[in-house]
């Protein structure tokens, strides 16, 4: 679980600090392994996460933990005239986000997820890719998420599965190979790969992630599962008009 401080505050636990260490060593493979483990896929996915975001001619949406930015550009292709905030804890990701086509129309700003400096009810959206299973207190961050939405807003989610049903072997062993050698190859970075293997077939099954999401007040849950069910998109509402 995560630590708060006497101000409420999330501190960095130990864990979070690893975290944050890992995702600002791999900043300049990211893309490419993305790429490569999903065959192309990963592109789509965050497009559709920006489709389902639904943010309107002015509105608000944060991409939180949102990398090299791939899902708040997708919004921003969308929807050019929505205020588009991109936010994560690894100040190189952000630094690689500045640098893509369009990045000068989003707002990129260091974030950690489970304490949002932002307003109550100050989003119309929220995003999040391969967010929940790097953080230590989910149910926090999901909360946070839940905060800071305006009535009505969706908040929808990019996130890795573990394996199950008849393929959960084969999809397991290869990729306990393929990580961790993509991370030595392409990467130079085998230990960091290796976590991220490893934070994948131990995370929560999309009903865990959707029943939480549920518990901190989200209505509309619901998800779809893809590429033999090592990734999901998830999606809900917060009540209201």
């Amino acid at each position: 679980m995560s630590s708060v401080n006497k101000n409420g505050k999330h501190s960095m636990t130990e864990r979070d600090t690893k975290v944050q260490g890992i995702f600002d060593r791999i900043t300049d493979s990211y893309d490419r392994i993305n790429t490569l483990m999903t065959l192309g896929r990963h592109a789509q996915w965050c497009r559709e996460v920006a489709q389902r975001a639904s943010v309107m001619p002015g509105g608000r949406l944060l991409d939180i933990a949102t990398g090299t930015g791939e899902i708040a550009l997708a919004v921003r292709r969308r929807e050019p005239r929505a205020e588009v905030v991109g936010v994560d804890f690894s100040e190189n990701m952000l630094a690689e986000a500045r640098t893509k086509p369009g990045a000068d129309s989003v707002t990129w700003e260091f974030a950690d997820a489970h304490s949002l400096e932002y307003a109550d009810e100050s989003f119309d959206a929220v995003t999040h890719g391969y967010l929940l299973r790097n953080v230590s207190d989910v149910p926090r961050v999901l909360s946070e998420q839940f905060r800071v939405l305006a009535p009505g807003g969706r908040v929808v989610v990019l996130e890795t599965a573990p394996p199950r049903g008849l393929l959960k072997l084969a999809v397991t062993a290869g990729m306990r190979i393929v990580l961790p050698l993509l991370g030595r190859v392409v990467a130079k970075d085998k230990d960091a790969y290796s976590y991220l293997e490893s934070s994948t077939l131990g995370f929560m099954q999309p009903t865990q992630v959707a029943q939480l999401m549920r518990e901190v007040g989200f209505t509309d849950v619901d998800f779809e599962t893809k590429y033999l069910g090592t990734n999901v998109i998830l999606w809900g509402r917060k009540p209201g008009p």
